[in-house]
């Protein structure tokens, strides 16, 4: 990894939006660029906004019109984009899917994997982890909400060279303080795999009577905080993302235990009982 700058957004999606969402995303995209970052992040489903019950109307195929128009804008700025929409699938429900536009036309993207209890009525969920590539700076991830509450998703990705995860929420003001919430659990993520987490979420009125909370947070591989903003507003974050702390810890024989890249010392061999769709007792 090298020194790289992100940005992420904080972003009031309205529901079925869809053009003046990707017009906003374009204004967002522009001002970053503007800021010399290399990548930005907007929230989940940001695209068409979130909501479970009208995700099949809004859905689009990828390819599709959304998605061109992303590319448009990644090759207009020169910037890798991850934004969020809903995906057509070959069932009746959807995926939600993070789109990943590259400034030389390249598209690829991530469906969300694990769907929380209220989403699967709705939703299809992705099978695969994949990692992308920014260009010769760093090597990316995804986790899509409800994802990062699974320790072995990061880890995947650590273990298949991701440096920087980042996770684009669709968090609703309910649910309580993101800040304190994402805190509980972004913190050993970020320290166990050696990776920098950046979240985003929706923040706002949805106009559809929905509201989200917002926040945006960078967590080092150290599991420190290194860039926050949680105004309940609309707003660019950028961060710089040094190098050297990812860089020390992924050699292959650290001198030190204090840089030690914990998941080359798994012992898989143990695990096994996370391979089983069940609990795990001792009775």
């Amino acid at each position: 990894m090298i020194n790289t700058r992100i940005a992420l957004v904080q972003m009031e999606s309205k529901l079925g939006g869809t053009k003046e969402n990707l017009d906003k995303i374009e204004r967002f995209t522009r001002q970053a660029a503007g800021q010399k970052a290399a990548v930005i992040c907007f929230p989940e489903l940001c695209i068409p906004g979130y909501n479970r019950d009208l995700a099949r109307t809004v859905a689009e195929p990828v390819p599709g019109p959304s998605s061109e128009r992303i590319l448009n804008i990644a090759k207009e700025s020169g910037l890798l984009i991850l934004a969020g929409l809903a995906e057509k699938s070959a069932s009746e429900k959807p995926y939600i899917t993070q789109l990943v536009a590259y400034p030389d036309g390249s598209l690829f993207k991530y469906r969300k994997t694990h769907l929380g209890n209220s989403e699967k009525p709705y939703f299809t969920p992705g099978d695969e982890l994949p990692v992308f590539k920014l260009a010769d700076r760093a090597t990316l991830g995804l986790c899509i909400c409800w994802d990062l509450h699974f320790p072995e998703v990061s880890t995947i990705l650590s273990l298949k060279g991701a440096e920087i995860v980042f996770a684009p929420h669709a968090s609703p003001a309910i649910a309580g303080d993101r800040r304190e919430i994402w805190l509980k659990y972004m913190t050993a993520r970020a320290y166990d795999n050696a990776v920098y987490l950046a979240a985003c979420n929706l923040v706002g009125d949805d106009g559809a009577g929905h509201s989200f909370s917002g926040g945006a947070l960078v967590i080092d591989p150290r599991g420190n905080v290194v860039a926050e903003a949680f105004n309940g507003r609309e707003e660019l974050m950028v961060a710089d993302l040094d190098h050297e702390t990812v860089n020390i810890i992924r050699r292959e024989e650290s001198p030190s235990m204090r840089f030690n890249f914990f998941l080359s010392a798994r012992r898989p061999e143990l695990y096994k009982d996370l391979c089983k769709n069940r609990r795990v007792n001792n009775d």
